[in-house]
């Protein structure tokens, strides 16, 4: 299994934050997409407790499991049977079983660019053909259904992703219906990243089961519950797929990490706490959307929900990770440079995590307010 893949260069900006970090420089971390928030109390509580009386071993926690599938029915009115939900170490383990129990080598994987960065590199290490769709402005970097309908031939799948990494964009419910449709008519199914649901600043986002009981769901601990060093996540697989996902977890994974489903069951109860971290988020967009106009980033995907701003930076430079590392070097601030998300015109953009706390979001504001005015200035000068 050689097939070359690119790296994260997100990595290399944070390796690089870290190194200056250790010499005494005051760094803040906009690189990546990780709450700065702990596991909500309560989750921390039950651990200790476990760590104190359970010797722990390969265990997959049916109440757990139970809970999820009550989640979706409260959530999104959707009958989820216990069994059809897989707990995983993290969503990146569960795309890894989500395209190998779907997919053969060669098949034909479609999704949009720019996009998450493992979407492209899992296709390619599990030798599928990574099909990526140019979406812009214009279609508020989504795929859309005209877009799915339009492939000839038809992939054999897509990847949608609602709210989306980079961009935060939700699809709204009447396309992801049309969406659904489409591939209904076409044959091709349906993975669902909906790891950011939870974090929404206007109408919530829709799942795709409530349209495509097929579809296969993907969900994760890490960016709403704040728990992403926990590394637990799960799958909602069809019924007539439960068994191949299962065999793949059990031959690949074993099971997930035993005292993260513990607190992972007591966090799904901490809705007071998760609220408040929302609500942060949701004051931090505010503040990056008034002041990064202000600094000549005027062309910003519509953050609707995450906690991301992709930003063009087209006027200032057309090499995003050189422009990174500028910035982290004069600043202390980190970001990712688009070329994770779009192989053709990240070159050109830039990520910011506002999963910080807001006096840091405010920091990183005030440092970087007079470098992009530099910057603006010496490119009108030149």
């Amino acid at each position: 299994m050689v097939a070359a893949i690119e790296p994260f260069h997100a990595i290399a900006i944070s390796r690089m934050a870290h190194e200056l970090a250790a010499k005494g420089r005051s760094i803040i971390h906009m690189e990546f997409g990780q709450p700065s928030t702990g596991a909500p109390a309560a989750a921390i509580a039950r651990a200790h407790e476990v760590l104190n009386s359970d010797a722990m071993g390969y265990w997959e926690s049916i109440p757990l499991k139970d809970r999820i599938a009550r989640h979706y029915a409260e959530a999104y009115g959707v009958r989820v049977a216990r069994e059809q939900i897989i707990l995983t170490c993290g969503a990146s383990p569960a795309l890894v079983l989500a395209l190998t129990s779907l997919f053969e080598p060669g098949d034909r994987l479609a999704f949009a660019r720019p996009g998450y960065v493992a979407y492209r590199n899992t296709a390619k290490a599990l030798y599928l053909d990574a099909q990526e769709i140019e979406c812009g402005p214009d279609e508020r970097f989504q795929l859309s259904a005209a877009a799915i309908a339009a492939l000839v031939p038809a992939p054999a799948g897509i990847i949608v992703a609602s709210p989306a990494n980079p961009t935060g964009t939700i699809i709204a419910r009447d396309e992801l219906a049309a969406i659904v449709d489409v591939c209904r008519r076409r044959g091709i199914r349906i993975v669902s990243d909906e790891i950011y649901h939870g974090l929404s600043y206007a109408e919530p986002a829709a799942s795709v089961l409530e349209w495509d009981s097929e579809a296969v769901v993907i969900n994760s601990f890490s960016k709403y519950f704040s728990m992403a060093g926990w590394r637990l996540g799960w799958i909602v697989a069809p019924a007539g797929l439960v068994d191949t996902v299962r065999a793949r977890m059990g031959s690949l994974f074993l099971t997930p990490p035993s005292l993260a489903q513990h607190a992972g069951l007591a966090a799904f109860d901490c809705t007071d706490e998760l609220a408040g971290h929302v609500e942060t988020y949701a004051r931090n967009r505010a503040i990056m959307l008034r002041a990064l106009p202000a600094m000549g980033l005027r062309e910003i995907a519509p953050p609707d929900g995450a906690f991301y701003v992709y930003a063009n930076v087209a006027h200032l430079t057309g090499d995003s990770m050189a422009f990174c590392k500028q910035l982290l070097a004069d600043t202390g601030v980190a970001a990712a440079p688009g070329i994770d998300f779009d192989p053709v015109d990240g070159g050109k953009f830039i990520r910011f995590s506002f999963a910080v706390s807001t006096p840091l979001v405010e920091e990183a504001i005030e440092r970087m307010a007079p470098w992009f005015a530099a910057r603006t200035e010496a490119m009108m000068a030149g």
